[in-house]
């Protein structure tokens, strides 16, 4: 039996980033939370998703910059461990991400009004990521294409597709489940794809979970 055709290609791309120091910076929790509500997206994107490249061999949830810092400069713990509680993957906007840790800040300063100022040298420098999305080689018309493809693609190609995807409007889905679904009709698959938890896995788990997922359902059609 031969695999359905897409009725448009699943095309790879990748993307490289380069990280760039703004002028917005804090010494203490209320400067953080002022320019907090200042600086751009991108600068928001860098400091709550760096880390899921950064720690591609390390499981599981990765950390958060500002939680990091209002626990070692600042030795705010109780802060610290709601700003690390923040599941950053389950927000669908660098916004609504914005929102919660603004949030999170102003609920616990109500009771713990925290003027400590980090050591000097400690400051919060926030910095932000600009990307660049490059062309691959790697196009897939099936699902046996795709298998193989994505064996292939680097693991910047993989978090493009996954985490960054789910960021992009309008969709909000990783690419994946987003070309399973609408270029060839596997419901199922997508949803599969979809549900799965990027915590738990680091990114090469990513890589061999859907490659898993894609496999299986390859031999479902071939047992038809």
């Amino acid at each position: 039996m031969e695999l359905k055709m897409a009725s448009a290609p699943f095309r790879f791309v990748t993307q490289i980033s380069i990280t760039q120091i703004t002028h917005w910076k804090a010494k203490n929790i209320h400067e953080l939370l002022s320019c907090l509500k200042e600086v751009p997206g991108s600068v928001i994107y860098h400091h709550t998703h760096r880390f899921l490249k950064q720690h591609q061999f390390l499981s599981p949830e990765p950390p958060n910059d500002f939680a990091y810092w209002v626990d070692t400069a600042l030795q705010d713990e109780k802060l610290a461990e709601k700003l690390f509680a923040i599941d950053t993957i389950r927000f669908p906007t660098i916004r609504d991400i914005r929102e919660k840790i603004i949030q999170t800040i102003e609920n616990h300063l109500i009771s713990y009004n925290n003027y400590h100022d980090a050591p000097e040298g400690d400051e919060f420098y926030f910095k932000q990521s600009i990307s660049f999305v490059l062309p691959t080689p790697y196009e897939a018309w099936n699902l046996s294409e795709f298998a193989k493809a994505l064996k292939k693609v680097s693991i910047n190609s993989l978090y493009h597709h996954i985490f960054e995807a789910r960021i992009r409007p309008p969709l909000g889905i990783n690419d994946f489940s987003n070309w399973f679904e609408t270029a060839l009709g596997e419901t199922k698959l997508a949803k599969d794809v979809a549900k799965m938890d990027p915590y738990t896995h680091t990114l090469e788990g990513l890589r061999q979970q859907v490659i898993h997922l894609v496999e299986r359902r390859i031999q479902e059609m071939m047992r038809v």
